[in-house]
């Protein structure tokens, strides 16, 4: 019986995942991403260096090291585009499915609610490495294509080589997943809360640029180390020599806490739900 329920998730969460990722607006989402890292690869190739201090952190550095490209359309991304992305498929998760009248088809047996609320969560969550390793990916590859590569002058001023350097590249990609997981949390619930996937959307992003302007507000500062987007910068320390894991940590179990109220509330609302569509 247990294996059988296991099947059925399993496949049912191969379902979600082929669903999502063949949407025409996921791969618009994707692409969107993806143009980040090749316009600013394109702008410094035909306008040269912008001078030190100027523009996003490590933009000073692309021209010495293509690397680096990936990088600063991770710092570009994470305040606003990334959110974006996540909360539109986020939000759209349960209201996306009651809007169109789907929803009461998948609870049927053998797929229950709360199974169907984990695979929906999880999808998301892919999505959200999808959409980091999107940026990073693309940014290295538009700088190995576009400028010198070699090692890399990491923070506390050490040189890694070519192959350490990319490794840290996907361990910032993993950091940003993980730092995207409590706001899919959140976009989860919302969208248990409505039909109407545009506002579950819009109420998830709202929420990320209210999160970073709370967290910018010096007076506010003991409400700082409870925001979700508290850490989502901190992968600078997977640039330092030795790397300091402390910030990654810090980050994940945040983001757990986030995910278990959020999770929790998603939980009591849905099974309580009538599902009418």
């Amino acid at each position: 019986m247990r294996a059988e329920r296991r099947g059925s998730t399993a496949a049912l969460f191969g379902s979600e995942l082929l669903t999502l990722f063949r949407r025409r607006r996921t791969v618009a989402l994707l692409a969107a991403l993806a143009l980040i890292p090749v316009l600013i690869g394109v702008a410094i190739r035909l306008a040269g260096d912008a001078g030190s201090g100027r523009g996003p952190a490590f933009l000073d550095q692309i021209t010495n090291n293509g690397l680096f490209v990936g990088v600063t359309a991770i710092i570009v991304a994470i305040p606003l585009f990334l959110p974006l992305t996540i909360g539109v498929v986020a939000g759209d998760t349960i209201a996306g499915e009651a809007s169109h009248g789907t929803l009461r088809y998948l609870l049927i047996a053998p797929a229950g609610r709360l199974r169907l609320l984990a695979v929906k969560y999880l999808s998301a969550g892919v999505f959200c490495l999808a959409a980091s390793l999107t940026v990073v990916v693309v940014g290295t590859l538009v700088g190995w294509a576009l400028f010198p590569i070699g090692p890399v002058t990491l923070l506390s001023g050490s040189t890694v080589s070519v192959g350490e350097g990319l490794l840290r590249l996907l361990g910032i990609a993993a950091y940003v997943c993980v730092s995207l997981l409590g706001l899919s949390a959140i976009g989860l619930f919302l969208s248990t809360l409505t039909t109407v996937p545009v506002g579950a959307m819009a109420a998830t992003a709202i929420l990320a640029v209210v999160a970073q302007i709370i967290g910018a507000l010096p007076q506010l500062d003991w409400l700082h180390p409870w925001l979700f987007s508290e850490h989502w910068l901190g992968f600078a320390d997977l640039l330092r020599d030795p790397v300091q894991w402390a910030s990654f940590a810090d980050n994940a179990l945040l983001q757990a806490g986030y995910i278990l109220v959020f999770g929790a509330l998603a939980c009591g609302r849905f099974l309580t739900k009538d599902i009418l569509s």
